[in-house]
């Protein structure tokens, strides 16, 4: 079963869809009535449209193209939860999609994206001085900008590999504040080191570390949009045990320091000033 929740409507709509479907259920043809953005927040599902096939997990991006037909799957897992992003025509043509048409399909997850997905979700709940279509416009630009730069996730490994790929991403995004190290999550995936390590690669689009550390990025940059706690202990909290490495770490996903973060979702718009502007 899928609930969809209208959070926004305007210039840029937001819609939290939330699905329960796991592996016994049939999957069935869909159709995007509109382009859309949407940030994986939870879970895991399959994607398939173009003749192409995504496995999407926590923090990755599904652009989907208006008009297109899809199937989406849950082979792996039982449900997921997105918060998807509906820009109008008028607001797609000012990002420059109507010189560089959208490529539809999953993008990997990538801090640059996880970041602002975690501030659009912390608006979404109200529980940040960023306002909603604030948000979702940052959001939706910098997808946009990535995706020019990105092909898509375009690999179709065997199930098998897939399942694996996906359960593993499952079972670190649970336990990414603990200390994993490769062998570790390969022993518990039933895998030598080095042929997990393409696997994963090869079914997600990053490797084991750079999917660990970007879900310690994600959970940081919730509790810094939601949380008072002090920026030393939200870096211990999430599995960062250095404060100066967690600090550049975020710095270069967000763009900004882990407290420029927390004061722009605490109403600072000259954070992100000119994006911002752009609004207006």
């Amino acid at each position: 079963m899928t609930t969809a929740n209208v959070l926004l409507r305007g210039p840029i709509s937001v819609v939290d869809y939330r699905c329960s479907r796991g592996p016994g259920d049939r999957p069935f043809v869909e159709a995007h009535a509109a382009h859309s953005f949407a940030y994986v927040c939870n879970g895991s599902f399959g994607y398939r449209a173009r003749g192409k096939r995504f496995e999407l997990v926590a923090g990755a991006v599904l652009i989907g193209r208006g008009g297109d037909e899809y199937i989406c799957t849950h082979d792996h897992a039982h449900g997921d939860e997105c918060l998807s992003f509906r820009p109008s025509a008028e607001v797609l043509d000012a990002m420059g999609c109507a010189e560089a048409p959208l490529r539809g399909g999953g993008i990997a997850p990538l801090p640059q994206l996880m970041v602002l997905g975690e501030l659009a979700r912390a608006a979404a709940r109200e529980a940040t001085e960023i306002a909603l279509d604030e948000a979702a416009f940052l959001f939706v630009s910098r997808v946009i900008e990535l995706s020019a730069q990105r092909e898509p996730i375009t690999r179709t490994p065997p199930a098998r590999d897939r399942r694996r790929a996906v359960e593993a991403a499952l079972w670190l995004e649970a336990r990414c504040d603990e200390p994993i190290d490769l062998d570790g999550i390969a022993a518990h995936s039933g895998l030598t080191a080095f042929h997990f390590l393409r696997l994963f690669s090869a079914v997600l689009g990053v490797t084991p570390h750079q999917y660990l550390v970007r879900c310690r990025l994600r959970r940081a940059a919730r509790l810094l949009a939601q949380d008072g706690a002090s920026v030393t202990d939200i870096a211990l909290a999430v599995g960062f045990n250095d404060l100066s490495n967690f600090v550049r770490t975020f710095h270069r996903a967000a763009g900004v320091s882990p407290g420029g973060f927390r004061r722009a979702a605490r109403g600072d718009r000259k954070i992100f000033q000119d994006r911002l502007a752009a609004l207006r």
